[in-house]
């Protein structure tokens, strides 16, 4: 590619000397060119007669020429109002032969990746480019020591085929994680922050256990912003080192050193003259916020957001900003520098490298159009905003220059990842056992839509669903679920039995800053049964029921992240309105969770729940009746309180729950791989609609006990000893729980 670059300047550079003066072209010659027509040519080099074509015109008609990657070499010649073109055309591929790989899953990646296609023109710099690309494409996926080798057939013709022998080698797989020096964070959670896993038996579908150096760079990436959104702002990750073992697999060992924990100590704003410094006076509400609190980055990026929205209201243009922190002693001073940029405009922005993908995709994340003016803050965003589609390996951009001083050319290139997924899950525990299956892709038919399958499966109930995501619908900024699921429950202790087949459309979109807001509608068809078992009240709920429901809700999020949170809170809001049922009903449910972090050692959640289904015209049907999630009330069997009719657990109207728990996570010494909590808990299900004559069982309930999980050889196990402090008489207690689960 830059011996390309370098032939066409140094033939721009030549016909700046042959034509200094303008020339009219009234007669056109073109030379050697066999697979492309003339008048391709013509459009192709925007070459028109009877005008009068300047140097600038020539040299533009050798780049457009060029460009279309037909043509190996191209020589003008403009003389007594004739142009000459004297080509010569680049070989064509016949046929891409791939030996050596019998995946064929592999071998429709490559032909994605690759630069040199069928039917397209051979361009030999592209070898070298395309074999890097095969090994990395054979890299992330585990094998690090691929060979590949290209051979050319020539045919007479200008044809060529290209013989690609491929030689993947073993995969190198993660036989051990190891987390060495001043860590400050157990290695439990440390394990939990990294994408890399260690290879088991039972993990044939993870590629997480084969080593990549992507993988290694992605768990780097992972464990900086960790720590850095924990307050340890000079964090390093010394050395990532991968030694190769005997079985030829890899032990990952990652030496860190956390450095000390920052508190902000001072938000300070330096504006240019030529701003009114009482337009970020508002600012000031939010510094007062954030002063005392640990460092982290994504209170920065939260800041720089809120001083976003404040230029955008303004309509401030031609603005850009920038942070100064400075470390003092155990504090960081942050200073946000605002001042005027150079009013530079965007001309036009390129899009490459998209090969699967539609460029409306990568354009509809844009946040800076042409014609906007250049802001590199909006660019960066965008690119941010790109990569969090999940659907590509890389994204850069390049800033070139305009068609005049004041004007940018964007250049945005992207690469491609291959986007399917196959995933699956076991757990097993006192409750029983679990198994789910998950088939997704994330670039269905390079549209840039998730496309997803799974299959969940306990002892009680057998369940599928298939879901179909369309993320910034009609670039709305918001995502558009379609979903279709079908689950049969086979539930004794509440006397009855069911098939429940499902279809809905809903929606989720950010409708203030931190504040999400849902839309669907459903439609249903239960198939009810009770057994023979049940009381006579409970018999006469059996029946078909058609429904179709209109459903929204809310959530409000100020955590500091939402992975392992250790402040700010979330609360949510959601509520289910028939438009057409057989038996209608309202359902309300509230949810908030609290998290404040004491020490580096402890850290307290707190949580409150609260549910209700209300009849409109007739009683709650059976399956649409209230339980306490086992979450939410530890110590007691799962399903097993509240209101009873006969011996089955029937459910409430009305549920209430409030939670306490205190984090430990580094009670233990870091070689038991086990974190520690403590917990109270307090809930209350009760109300029966169908029949007064059963207790309505309105009863605080209360445990409290200790939580821990371990991670243990056959994966992370959880166990929970606990007391009960009160209860109804009806209710069942379990002292101890415990569940195995883990991914494939």
């Amino acid at each position: 590619m830059i011996l390309k670059l370098l032939k066409i300047s140094l033939t721009i550079f030549f016909i700046g000397f042959s034509y200094l003066n303008a020339e009219i072209v009234n007669n056109l010659i073109i030379n050697g060119n066999k697979r492309v027509s003339n008048e391709t040519i013509k459009v192709y080099g925007e070459i028109e007669l009877n005008k009068n074509y300047l140097e600038s015109d020539l040299n533009k008609i050798l780049y457009n020429l060029y460009s279309t990657e037909f043509f190996e070499d191209v020589k003008l010649n403009l003389a007594n109002n004739t142009l000459t073109i004297d080509l010569k055309e680049y070989p064509v591929i016949n046929q891409l032969i791939f030996n050596g790989e019998n995946n064929r899953r592999y071998v429709s990646e490559i032909k994605k990746l690759i630069k040199l296609k069928e039917k397209k023109s051979f361009i030999k710099s592209y070898l070298s480019e395309d074999i890097s690309t095969i090994k990395k494409l054979y890299s992330s996926v585990g094998y690090n020591f691929s060979e590949v080798n290209i051979k050319v057939k020539n045919y007479d013709d200008n044809k060529i085929d290209l013989l690609i022998d491929l030689n993947k080698g073993n995969q190198t797989k993660i036989n051990t994680i190891k987390f060495i020096g001043d860590k400050k964070i157990s290695d439990r959670r440390l394990r939990d922050i990294v994408a890399s896993e260690e290879d088991k038996f039972w993990k044939f579908l993870s590629k997480n256990t084969k080593f990549s150096e992507q993988l290694v760079n992605l768990d780097s990436r992972l464990l900086k912003n960790y720590y850095k959104a924990s307050g340890y702002y000079d964090i390093k990750i010394s050395s990532n080192l991968a030694e190769l073992n005997e079985d030829g697999n890899i032990d990952l060992i990652y030496t860190i050193d956390a450095g000390e924990r920052y508190i902000f100590k001072k938000f300070s704003i330096n504006s240019d003259s030529v701003f009114d410094n009482e337009l970020f006076l508002p600012l000031n509400k939010n510094f007062k916020k954030y002063l005392g609190e640990y460092y982290s980055p994504f209170t920065i990026k939260k800041l720089l957001d809120d001083l976003d929205d404040l230029i955008a209201k303004n309509n401030l243009q031609f603005v850009e900003h920038n942070v100064e922190e400075v470390i003092d002693k155990d504090s960081i001073e942050v200073k946000f520098n605002i001042f005027e940029s150079d009013k530079i405009s965007v001309e036009r922005i390129n899009v490459t490298g998209n090969i699967s993908t539609n460029e409306d995709v990568i354009r509809g994340e844009f946040l800076i159009d042409e014609g906007d003016p250049f802001s590199k803050i909006k660019l960066d965003k965008t690119i941010a905003n790109i990569k969090s589609r999940n659907i590509f390996t890389d994204v850069k951009a390049e800033v070139t220059e305009g068609s005049s001083a004041d004007l940018k050319i964007l250049n945005i290139n992207v690469e491609e990842k291959p986007t399917g997924e196959i995933s699956a899950g076991a757990g097993v525990g006192t409750n029983g056992g679990a198994f789910a299956i998950k088939i997704s892709e994330n670039n269905w038919l390079g549209k840039g839509n998730n496309l997803n399958f799974e299959i969940e499966v306990d002892e009680e109930s057998l369940g599928g669903q298939i879901n179909y995501t369309i993320p910034n619908f009609n670039f709305s900024g918001n995502d558009l679920n379609y979903f279709l699921s079908s689950i049969s429950n086979d539930k004794p202790d509440q006397g009855y039995e069911n098939t429940l087949y499902q279809a809905g459309i809903n929606t989720t979109f950010e409708q203030y800053k931190d504040l999400y807001a849902n839309l669907g509608l459903s439609a249903s068809y239960d198939d009810l049964k009770t057994l023979g078992n049940a009381s006579d009240n409970l018999k006469k709920q059996s029946g078909s029921f058609n429904e179709i429901a209109g459903n929204y809700g809310f959530t409000y999020d100020k955590r500091n992240r939402s992975f392992m949170p250790t402040s700010g809170f979330i609360s949510s809001f959601n509520q289910s309105l028939p438009i057409y049922a057989d038996k209608k009903f309202i359902s309300n449910t509230i949810a908030a969770s609290n998290y404040k972090s004491f020490s580096e050692n402890v850290i307290g959640v707190s949580k409150i729940y609260l549910t209700s289904i209300n009849g409109l015209d007739d009683d709650v049907r059976l399956s649409k009746r209230k339980f306490i999630p086992s979450s939410r009330l530890r110590g007691f069997a799962r399903n097993k309180v509240g209101p009873v009719d006969g011996k089955d657990h029937i459910g409430g109207n009305y549920g209430a729950a409030v939670n306490f728990e205190a984090n430990l996570p580094n009670l233990l010494p870091d070689d038991t791989k086990t974190e520690v909590g403590l917990f109270l808990d307090f809930a209350n299900l009760w109300s029966v609609d169908y029949d007064s004559s059963i207790d309505e069982s309105n009863k605080i309930r209360s445990s409290t006990g200790v939580a821990a999980s371990w991670i243990s050889p056959l994966g992370p196990m959880t166990f929970v000893f606990s007391s009960d402090l009160s209860k109804a008489d009806t209710d069942e207690t379990e002292s101890f729980t415990f569940n195995l689960g883990t991914t494939f």
